[in-house]
């Protein structure tokens, strides 16, 4: 018999591996002579680059950056097993989690580490980068990231504005001739379920702006910062990114990853699905296995068990 074991993380409790290992643990004790396939699985948000190294025996590797409000701090990138791709959470590096609750202000949060994990993923001469970008602290629209991978965000007098949403009603004139050379030949992949549109009610700072700590003033500051450097990158960059779905995601980091690295969004379990191989390892399953910390009204949204499901349904396979 051989049974695919394709489960996500158990949140605060297990990783998706570790949850292989206990199903399999639990078979064997009524079935010996029993194939499992282990298939850690993600759905692109925390987790996603901890299931897909451990699911094609990738490495990881740790660089210092620059946390969202300044503080230098070690945060992890993964390369798979193929040697070719990189994966990455922007939270690793600009996360909520890395924000206490006292200190939290989306006017000053940057991306400035996400640019530096990108960066970091681009010396090992990667083919693609896969971004995970869930939880994030910052709603810059991924200007710091774009600052650290050499663009230029430039004021009136020509000098680099600073850091956070906040600093983006300054901003006249984006200059990315220096933006980092290796990035013209490599494909971004962000893995991104969310449809809001980086301006206007349904926008990053008016749906997200609150739990970054944006207060109702506040987050009417943002979203006008935001249409003013949506407006800048149409005219300097000739890219027309505020209206795309996803585009609000990570406080607009969804609008900076399609404006200045041309990314790709796309659903984390797809993503998932594609890069660990699972179609390939179902062939011939009897059964698969799967689950997630807890199985609710947002798991038909595309969380793990559904896009595992969804899978093993195009090869009649119970689940």
């Amino acid at each position: 018999m051989k049974i695919v074991l394709a489960p996500d993380s158990f949140k605060e409790s297990m990783t998706a591996k570790e949850t292989c290992i206990a199903i399999e643990k639990g078979f064997k004790k009524v079935i010996s002579n029993l194939e499992c396939i282990h298939v850690p699985m993600a759905d692109g948000g925390e987790g996603t680059t901890q299931s897909l190294v451990d699911a094609t025996n990738g490495k990881f590797y740790t660089v210092e950056v620059m946390g969202p409000l300044g503080e230098k701090r070690d945060a992890r990138f993964g390369i798979l097993g193929d040697g070719k791709t990189a994966i990455l959470e922007m939270a690793a590096a600009s996360g909520l989690e890395l924000v206490p609750k006292e200190k939290r202000d989306a006017t000053i949060t940057t991306t400035y580490g996400t640019g530096e994990l990108i960066k970091a993923a681009l010396s090992k001469n990667v083919e693609t980068i896969l971004i995970g970008i869930g939880g994030s602290a910052t709603n810059d629209g991924g200007a710091g990231m774009v600052q650290a991978l050499g663009g230029k965000l430039l004021d009136k007098d020509g000098n680099e504005i600073g850091f956070g949403g906040g600093e983006l009603s300054k901003l006249d004139r984006i200059d990315i001739s220096n933006l980092d050379n290796r990035l013209k030949d490599v494909k971004i992949i962000v893995a991104c379920d969310v449809q809001n549109p980086l301006t206007g009610p349904t926008g990053a700072s008016h749906i997200f702006g609150k739990q970054k700590g944006a207060n109702e003033e506040q987050r009417e500051l943002l979203d006008k910062n935001l249409k003013h450097y949506a407006k800048i990158i149409r005219r300097d960059i000739g890219k027309d990114v505020e209206n795309i779905p996803g585009a609000g995601a990570a406080g607009g980091l969804g609008a900076g990853l399609m404006a200045f690295l041309s990314a790709e969004l796309k659903k984390g379990v797809d993503i998932v699905v594609e890069y660990s191989k699972l179609e390939e390892k179902l062939q011939g399953a009897d059964l698969i296995i799967t689950g997630e910390g807890s199985i609710d009204g947002q798991t038909r949204f595309g969380k793990t068990p559904y896009g595992v499901a969804k899978t093993a349904q195009k090869y009649n396979i119970p689940v």
